[in-house]
């Protein structure tokens, strides 16, 4: 008699236990359905993420294909190599006197 009361006893309260609303069970339900929140919201980051990371990727790519575009411009706009001075002033003299 005595083992009867203690498994209903024990069979009440699991069924309390497991009871979705107030019980363990619906812990462990609104447990499970976070988790696979969490999990969509951590999947669609990552991606996100490796989408950013793609498009910085090919903007400094970009960047840098247009920096060596200008360092070659300005390096064909560059004047070629002056000539001193003294150069030029003996260059006129020896003209005016070729001439003369």
């Amino acid at each position: 008699m005595g083992l009867s009361a203690f498994c209903f006893m024990l069979a009440r309260r699991l069924r309390k236990l497991n009871d979705l609303e107030t019980g363990l069970g619906g812990a462990i339900a609104v447990m499970t359905s976070e988790i696979g929140r969490l999990e969509k919201s951590i999947l669609l980051a990552k991606a996100e993420a490796t989408a950013a990371t793609q498009a910085l990727a090919e903007e400094i790519e970009r960047a840098k294909q247009e920096r060596a575009f200008w360092m070659l411009q300005q390096k064909f706009a560059e004047p070629g190599p002056q000539r001193s001075n003294r150069l030029q002033r003996r260059r006129r003299r020896e003209g005016a006197v070729v001439d003369a």
